[in-house]
């Protein structure tokens, strides 16, 4: 009786199976790892929908959190360059570094867009791999979520069952999801548009927009008087529906061609908590779409 009871007392000693820390790069992927994982995961965002993923700091908070994560989950195509190899080597934790299981990169994923054929510091802020906003095209998520759910189970193999049940729910909903979508964005078919940044090809191709100009003389430069002028007089010639920029983009060069040319500047939330609408994936598209739309009237 007393070894049973000592038992007893044993097993309910015993630690419950921890939750995987997983450190994300990007809200895009703290949200679909959330869809997968559901509370069998810790996750952090080391960026907002507000900033800059190209341009962050790899301040010691990030630095500590990466130490304590069993998996990294970024962009990859060197949107993180300027920030994450120094997080993940000063984290000193050997498992994150690239090549490694825990080490997750969507972008290896998807087919990529806009690969140079040359690269030239003088072309400015150009990927060698290719454009990295990849999450702007919701069709992405479907082999990136079946990649990622994979490494989920590799990594956490007593709830595989559970990120591969989580995985299947996610298809079907999202799959639907796109179909309402493209009904929604039917009228988008065609539309001139301007960008801000070169961030958008993904979008494009998706819903079937023309990009007729860019603000940024080249990626990652501010654009100067001269060139918006020039912008100006291409519109005069190519005219176009609207400008978009993403939430995290000084507003001005949009709102300088917006006045002048006489088309809607169209603020895209861009990433999960760019908008006050976008705080989960599927809200990301649902304001993403409802903007757009607004800009056509």
């Amino acid at each position: 009786m007393k070894i049973f009871y000592y038992s007893i007392l044993f097993l309910f000693a015993l630690p419950a199976h921890a939750a995987l820390n997983v450190f994300a790069c990007e809200p895009e992927w703290a949200a679909l790892t959330l869809e997968l994982a559901g509370d069998k995961t810790n996750i952090y965002s080391a960026t907002g929908g507000l900033q800059d993923p190209h341009r962050i700091e790899a301040r010691p908070s990030l630095i500590a959190k990466a130490r304590r994560a069993k998996l990294v989950v970024c962009t990859g195509a060197e949107l993180e360059v300027a920030w994450l190899p120094v997080v993940l080597r000063e984290s000193g934790n050997n498992a994150l570094q690239t090549g490694n299981s825990a080490y997750f990169e969507a972008a290896q994923f998807v087919t990529m867009q806009e690969v140079p054929t040359r690269l030239d510091r003088g072309d400015g802020d150009v990927h060698a791999l290719g454009n990295p906003h990849i999450q702007t095209d919701p069709r992405n998520f479907l082999p990136i979520a079946d990649a990622l759910s994979k490494r989920l189970a590799q990594l956490d193999p007593a709830n595989a069952a559970h990120y591969q049940q989580r995985l299947a729910s996610f298809n079907t909903k999202w799959r639907a999801a796109i179909g309402v979508w493209e009904h929604q964005a039917a009228p988008l078919r065609g539309v001139s548009i301007v960008v801000q940044h070169k961030g958008f090809p993904y979008l494009n191709g998706w819903l079937g927009l023309k990009e007729v100009a860019t603000l940024e003389p080249k990626p990652g430069m501010e654009p100067s008087a001269a060139h918006l002028a020039q912008v100006l007089n291409t519109l005069q010639k190519q005219p176009a529906k609207m400008v978009l920029r993403a939430a995290y983009q000084e507003a001005r060069p949009s709102e300088w061609i917006s006045q002048r040319a006489h088309i809607a500047a169209v603020e895209l939330p861009y990433t999960v908590s760019g908008s006050d609408r976008a705080q989960d994936l599927y809200g990301l598209f649902d304001d993403t779409i409802a903007k757009l739309l607004a800009g056509l009237k």
